[in-house]
This record gives structure tokens, sequence and C-alpha cells, in this order.
């Protein structure tokens, strides 16, 4: 179990390392459906791999459920505020699946969820992000887990036949200590991506992501962003797709 924690918390410094990263939804007529956030970081896996093997770590192929390792981080949990732990306590509803093998050079990351309304997803992209704060773990003599704000938003809405996300900034004081975190690893990161695939229950009409690619049967939306990008503007992934009726 303790070489799970490692994992999850590796899975949560991959936010700031060289990795792509992919938001799924699958989104029903009725506005239920899944979120799925995948991160490869196999080029980082690359670059560690041979010293892995070197201390013979095993492959990890492994799916965890949050709300088990909540439950057993409970103590520390109580000792946060209860707005803190109502924060860590929105991830309970997620898994997630890892894969960590040195051999094959694999590092990949699926955390997933369901939702009955898309509007629930506004909490759990959130919440995944204030999943950076169980990397402080339980040990008791570093005290309790510390429970991280974010200095942005993301939002969903689907609505009759029209879907959008949009994102925006709360503090920007916060948001600019997070531009500064990363000044130089720029070069590292360069190369990351974020990309958005979103599959609709009807055809898609027209969208505000002028770069975007469909799938063949016009149902699916690909759009892809740098990572850095991204991080500086989040609002470059704002967009608007109207489907068919």
């Amino acid at each position: 179990m303790k070489k799970i924690q490692y994992a999850i918390i590796a899975v949560i410094g991959l936010i700031v390392a060289s990795c792509n990263f992919t938001e799924e939804i699958h989104l029903n007529e009725d506005g239920s459906g899944k979120l799925s956030i995948k991160f490869d970081g196999s080029e980082m896996m690359d670059m560690a791999g041979d010293e892995m093997a070197k201390e013979n770590e095993k492959a990890i192929d492994s799916i965890i459920s949050f709300k088990d390792f909540l439950e057993e981080n409970k103590d520390s949990i109580a000792q946060l505020s209860q707005d803190e732990q109502a924060k860590l306590k929105k991830l309970e509803h997620f898994n997630m699946h890892m894969v960590m093998n040195p051999d094959t050079k694999e590092m990949k990351f699926d955390l997933f969820s369901s939702f009955d309304d898309v509007n629930q997803v506004n909490d759990a992209f959130n919440a995944f992000h204030n999943a950076s704060s169980i990397g402080n773990k339980t040990n008791s003599q570093q005290g309790p887990i510390k429970s991280a704000e974010q200095p942005t938003e993301v939002k969903y809405t689907f609505k009759k036949n029209k879907f959008a996300r949009s994102a925006k900034i709360l503090d920007q004081e916060l948001f600019q200590q997070q531009l500064d975190s990363m000044q130089g690893g720029e070069m590292f990161l360069s190369g990351s991506t974020y990309t958005l695939k979103y599959h609709f229950p009807r055809k898609i009409k027209s969208t505000t992501a002028k770069e975007a690619t469909f799938s063949q049967d016009g149902k699916t939306l690909i759009y892809e962003v740098n990572f850095l990008d991204m991080m500086s503007d989040p609002a470059i992934l704002d967009l608007e797709v109207v489907l068919e009726k």
C-alpha cells in the first residue's frame, strides 16, 4: 500500500512535469456522463526508467479508490478545517488507473468519475486540483495534510443543444505565483500538451474552437493546445459547442 501512496503523490507531481494531458468527457442526452483526466508521462519514465530498474522497482498496474485512500488518512484529514475537509471529500468519487512500468518505459494515469449532471463536473475538476494537498501525506512527524487553494476555476454547462466550457482566474496574485513557480521549466514543459476530447450524444453543428478536429461520425470534438499556453491563459480552452437538434 505504501507503494500505491507514493504513486498517488507522483501523479500529483506530474501536474508540473513534462507530460501530456487529456481531459475527456462522455456526455449523455440527459446531462449525465463520465469525466476522465488522463496523463501520459512516458517521456519522464523514459528518463527515469533505467534508474528505477536498477532499484528493482516492479511494474504497477492498479486501480485506486480515493474513497479508500481518504479513509486510511482520515486522522490527518480530521485536523483540517471543515472547508478543507469538504474539498478533499469531493475526491472520494474518483478512481485512478495507474500504469508504471520501468521496462516498457510507460507512465500513464487515468483519473475518472461518473456524474449525474454536467454541473457536478465543475466541482470534480476543481476537486482534482485540490488533490495536490495529499502530497503532504499522513506522516505525523510532517504535520497534517494542508489544503491548497486554486487560483483558477473551470465550469461546464449543457442546456438543450449547447455545451460550454469556461475558465476564470479567481485569485490573480496566486495565479501569478503559480506562473512564477514554473520559471526555469519552460524548456522541459514546451513539448507538453493539454487536449480536450468531448463525446456528445448528437452530431456537432458548430463550435467556437476553430482549430478543433472531429470524429468521423461528427459526435466527438478534439481540441489540443500547448500546455504552457494553457497555464498562462486558462481561457484559451473556453469553448461553446452547438449540437444538431
